[in-house]
């Protein structure tokens, strides 16, 4: 049970005026113990909120010689008057500290800064650092405004299946699930279900069924992808926020999109401006002012044909050609968004060709009704689109790309059982954490990251 007298920060954040004189109990670790023969500072935080408190302790503190052993990383319990400290910080003149849990010489997290590469070694031990606490608070907060946004307007949450007999993307790029032993030949009707299956790459098909029973659903959970990739942008195992949205075409599907995202970034500059600040200051970027100007920018919308012909007529100088009928390069994302529109754009009505099968097929045989959002600083972040209704365009489109309609015969049965228009995008939760702390790596934004050769924890 916990110590009712006990306050957290926050707490004592909040009312530090009202507080200050008056002697707290707080819990929580050691950051940094600097000691003076006579004195000691105690750099102190709980983790409630990223502003830490300094504890400061003189030879009359009670079992001065104990306190003065403690170590950084330790686990303590203080409590002393609270006092005015520097700029507004937090500040207690500490009457009696108690060790709660030790901590060993060789701890790895000590007073300097640590690269990254150092701390996803340690990645169990580095939420304890100010910039993992303000990732993760970061995180947190984005979470639950996804929520807040799609509850708030009548979305039903829709917990889809992980293990799936289907790979809706037809990449091909899947994790196997099996019970049987590795190295034997494998037997379907021995397989713990009797048939291929695999990790989910989306909840998207599964998310489309109860979309035309309830008319606007989402899911959010983790999703896994087998690709062989060391990038910046790519891990094996990622959170997918995916809404379908029924009697929803392209054009509201892109209003909806510039909504949604607008809502988060608010929710977060609203509750999490100390942890921006400090993101900012770490990454030494304009990350609020980015996050601002972009929820209140207008998107532009461009057809994916123009959005070519834009850049063919550039004169930048693209390292890769711009070519229609074919998929875009970061490059290519940068400057429309950076350059050429000064805003987030969406691109819509893509080549058919290099688009996944369940898109709506625009008449000129071509094109799909599919839409990517790009913003500026980070390039693509979410991607979605009018799905195919008509059976015989659907089926057919299956047939092109080899996709059993057999066994998926429950997703193109929707197309027979009162079917309507309805659409949904999908946006990469890491992704979005990315873009709203400036941390270039998904490995630094994801609890314990899984990609090759990488599974620890």
């Amino acid at each position: 049970m916990a110590n009712q007298n006990v306050l957290d920060l926050r707490d004592v954040a909040a009312k530090s005026r009202e507080l200050e004189g008056q002697v707290v109990t707080v819990e929580g670790w050691v950051r940094n113990h600097r000691k003076q023969k006579s004195i000691g500072f105690i750099e102190f935080y709980d983790g409630t909120v990223l502003a830490p408190m300094q504890i400061v302790y003189d030879d009359q503190v009670k079992d001065f010689a104990a306190v003065q052993a403690i170590r950084n990383g330790a686990a303590v319990r203080a409590t002393g008057k609270l006092v005015p400290g520097r700029n507004g910080a937090l500040e207690m003149q500490a009457a009696e500290i108690i060790l709660e849990g030790d901590c060993t010489e060789d701890y790895p997290l000590q007073p300097k800064r640590h690269t990254l590469e150092f701390l996803r070694d340690i990645a169990y031990l580095r939420p304890r650092t100010r910039l993992f606490q303000a990732v993760f608070r970061v995180r947190s907060i984005a979470a639950q405004a996804v929520h807040n946004y799609f509850q708030s307007r009548g979305y039903v949450y829709v917990h889809t299946p992980l293990i799936t007999a289907n790979d809706a993307e037809g990449a091909g790029n899947t994790f196997t699930v099996t019970n049987q032993e590795m190295g034997k030949p494998y037997k379907a009707e021995n397989d713990f279900f009797g048939r291929a299956t695999a990790l989910a790459v989306t909840g998207q098909l599964e998310a489309e069924t109860y979309a035309l029973a309830y008319k606007r659903v989402y899911t959010f959970g983790p999703t896994f992808r087998a690709e062989n990739s060391n990038t910046k942008t790519h891990a094996a195992e990622f959170w997918m926020i995916e809404p379908e949205i029924c009697f929803c075409d392209l054009n509201g599907l892109m209003d909806i999109e510039e909504d949604f995202l607008k809502s988060v970034v608010q929710e977060v500059l609203d509750k999490a401006m100390p942890e921006l600040e400090f993101l900012q200051g770490y990454a030494k970027s304009n990350l609020i002012e980015k996050l601002q100007t972009l929820t209140q920018s207008h998107v532009a919308r461009v057809t994916h044909a123009e959005a070519i012909d834009i850049l063919q007529h550039a004169t930048h100088p693209f390292e890769h050609p711009a070519v229609q009928g074919e998929d875009l390069f970061k490059e290519h994302e940068k400057y429309l968004t950076e350059e050429h529109f000064k805003s987030p754009v969406f691109v819509y009505d893509w080549p058919k060709e290099i688009k996944a099968f369940y898109m709506y097929q625009n008449d000129d045989g071509k094109t799909v009704r599919g839409v990517d959002l790009l913003v500026p600083g980070s390039g693509e972040l979410m991607g979605g689109s009018e799905r195919e209704t008509r059976l015989d365009l659907l089926t057919g489109r299956m047939d092109e790309l080899h996709i059993s309609k057999e066994q998926m015969d429950w997703y193109v049965n929707l197309r027979r059982f009162g079917g309507c228009t309805h659409s949904g995008f999908g946006m990469g939760f890491e992704r979005l954490i990315m873009y709203l702390t400036d941390i270039e790596n998904i490995r630094d934004v994801i609890p314990y990251p899984r990609t090759p050769g990488n599974c620890e924890f």
